[in-house]
């Protein structure tokens, strides 16, 4: 699971970060809001834990900002304001859950949990694009009405396809999704797991899905898209 600290405060930010890395969770850190935005509405969190208050963009412009893109991963308000009115704008923007500082470790941890069963229950089960068909729970594709056999990271690779289909997807945005690393230019890690991935769900179908960008990345796009 990966969670994204949009935190402009030093020792919070750095506090959070390690807490939830030795919970098992994969975090990214963001010490403003624009970085924050940006992030938030170009990689694929499970869960924002995000500061009201923070330069450059405030929370509530950075809210704004995922729920304008259509992202629906909960977030999590952290502020230091107790006023009613703040919490009730944070909820009426998008907002999952609000958090007073200062708080326990233990509460938010808490807090994070239950926000992530929420997110994981409102997901769909088979994500659909075109005639093939990954089921979620059951590890499963199907193209056509015929059963393809994935290894794990071309499972995860087709599922971020399908997830953002019509989408150029760079290739440091697949590293860190898929690979969970930063993208090196000299490995062609990922050009041999998408060429191995098209051979199972391209060859012998058409339409033809998975696309190469030259320059920039590839697609998985469906026929009235292309």
């Amino acid at each position: 699971m990966k969670i994204l600290v949009v935190e402009d405060e030093s020792k919070t930010g750095d506090y959070l970060t390690q807490g939830l890395t030795e919970a098992g969770y994969v975090v990214d850190l963001a010490r403003n809001g624009v970085d924050g935005a940006h992030l938030a509405t170009s990689e694929d969190y499970d869960l924002v834990i995000l500061d009201v208050m923070l330069p450059g963009l405030d929370g509530w412009g950075v809210l704004q900002a995922i729920r304008k893109t259509g992202r629906s991963m909960p977030v999590l308000f952290l502020t230091a304001r107790s006023q009613v009115d703040d919490r009730v704008k944070g909820l009426e923007l998008g907002a999952d859950d609000y958090l007073l500082k200062p708080f326990a470790f233990s509460e938010l941890l808490a807090r994070v949990r239950t926000l992530l069963r929420r997110g994981r229950s409102m997901e769909p089960e088979v994500l659909r694009v075109a005639d093939v068909e990954l089921d979620l729970l059951r590890r499963r594709v199907v193209r056509g009405g015929k059963r393809i056999d994935l290894t794990a990271k071309e499972f995860a690779l087709l599922e971020l396809l399908l997830r953002r289909h019509d989408e150029v997807l760079p290739r440091s945005l697949i590293a860190s999704q898929v690979w969970d690393m930063n993208f090196d230019s000299d490995t062609n890690v990922i050009e041999v797991a998408v060429r191995r991935l098209r051979a199972k769900i391209d060859d012998g179908f058409e339409p033809k899905l998975i696309h190469t960008v030259r320059g920039m990345g590839y697609v998985l796009e469906t026929p009235e898209a292309a």
